[in-house]
């Protein structure tokens, strides 16, 4: 029987069908060789990575390093310088130079430090505590830690002093509120100024306005700078400690067991932050005590400075000392200052310190300052005057002082003035007779 033919037609129509399979196929294979590609080279850079790292170990492996078991079970022989910590109870870690850098110049190797030889494994030492680093793929003990390193660097504190300094002594203030107990610590001074080397110093500690009691450390022999190292304990209500002002009195004892006053500070409590959470070391810097007798109506110490950079002028009033208070219609013996701003005998602007209770020589210690431009320095002056405080709202008139230019004021008052003017940007600090006469 002969073959069946099929059309031509027929053959096409089946082409058509079966192209689709074959697109199909191409496509797979096309991705799965597009992933395995990927695969390949994600392993070729899984191994780059790790040849590439590798070398930073291989130096430190040319030393077998020891097992668990070398270390601490066997009996090795150590060097010399281990034996010889061993023996002594040194616990400090040596500190051994790998082979690799022979070639350097180690030097100043102490404690027990010492250079590995090439053909020498690393034994660590039996004596090291538990909780030291241990030798981990090869790597070395570091040695022991310098103390030095860590330390803050020294400040210039007792080597920075000013021009005409005569000391600075260092203590610390806390308060106890529970107990009502100020504790002051006295820690040191230094840089006295006496002629004489063998000076005995020691200090007296006031709690203002109370003249009468007082705390003493104990005295050193021959030194200028003696070190102190001593607590000492007032008893003060916290209601009255922010009236309170600590002064210390830095005195000189002679052959003849007289007392040579050498300088004092005076630290007013009001604006510190007393607490029992921790001490705060301060330093303040001797000042000379005032021997002249005060005046008829009592005297007043201020520092005045002028930005002319700002048009700044900045007054600081210190302390007053002789001051009479006036009995009459009096609630409290209490005073304070006001200072006033004048141009041209114009009033401008006033400013109040806090009042200080019951001593007639009070210590302010408030900072002040008053826009004055360069130009109007020709023109103003300042006026500083003591109040005492009495029933209602008015104010008793103890003393006044005035200074500024030529135009207002003469002598010492002028004096500062122009020193002021002179020593821009500088405190210049004096003191002023006081006088009820305007």
């Amino acid at each position: 029987m002969a073959a069946q033919q099929i059309p031509s037609s027929s053959c096409f129509s089946l082409r058509l069908r079966t192209a689709p399979c074959l697109v199909a196929a191409v496509a797979g294979g096309v991705v799965g060789a597009v992933l395995l590609l990927l695969l390949i080279g994600i392993g070729i850079y899984i191994l780059w990575k790790k040849k590439c790292i590798g070398p930073s170990y291989e130096e430190l492996l040319n030393v077998s390093s020891p097992t668990h078991t070398q270390t601490i079970g066997a009996d090795h022989s150590i060097s010399p310088s281990l034996s010889h910590a061993k023996d002594t109870g040194n616990k400090s870690v040596p500190f051994i130079v790998p082979p690799k850098f022979h070639g350097r110049d180690w030097i100043g190797l102490q404690n027990g430090e010492r250079i590995q030889d090439d053909s020498e494994p690393y034994i660590a030492p039996d004596f090291l505590p538990r909780s030291s680093f241990c030798s981990l793929g090869g790597a070395y003990f570091l040695g022991s830690i310098n103390p030095a390193l860590y330390k803050y660097p020294d400040d210039n504190e007792e080597t920075d002093f000013p021009e005409g300094n005569i000391g600075r002594i260092w203590f610390a203030v806390e308060y106890e509120y529970e107990t009502e107990r100020l504790v002051v610590s006295l820690i040191k001074v230094r840089n006295l100024q006496l002629s004489s080397d063998s000076c005995n110093p020691f200090v007296k500690m006031h709690l203002l306005p109370d003249e009468r009691r007082y705390l003493q450390s104990k005295t050193k022999r021959k030194t200028l700078n003696p070190q102190f190292d001593e607590n000492f304990v007032f008893q003060v209500s916290g209601k009255t400690l922010h009236q309170r002002t600590l002064r210390f009195s830095v005195y000189h004892v002679d052959k003849l067991k007289k007392h040579h006053l050498l300088g004092q500070v005076l630290f007013p409590l009001k604006n510190e932050n007393l607490t029992d959470d921790g001490k705060l070391v301060i330093w303040r810097d001797l000042e000379q005590e005032n021997l002249e007798p005060p005046s008829e109506y009592g005297d007043i110490q201020f520092s005045l400075s002028y930005n002319d950079y700002l048009g700044r002028l900045t007054v600081v009033v210190l302390r007053a000392k002789g001051i009479q208070f006036q009995e009459e219609r009096v609630v409290v013996s209490s005073a304070y200052v006001k200072v006033s701003l004048m141009n041209h005998n114009r009033f401008i602007k006033s400013k109040k310190t806090a009042a200080v209770l019951g001593t007639p020589n009070p210590v302010f210690n408030e900072t002040f300052s008053f826009k004055v431009e360069q130009s109007e320095l020709d023109t103003a002056s300042l006026s500083l005057s003591i109040l005492q405080n009495t029933e209602g709202d008015k104010s008793n008139l103890l003393g006044r002082v005035v200074v500024g230019p030529f135009m207002y004021t003469r002598g010492r008052e002028l004096e500062h003035w122009n020193e002021m003017l002179n020593k821009p940007k500088e405190l210049v600090k004096r003191w002023h007779a006081l006088s009820i006469s305007t």
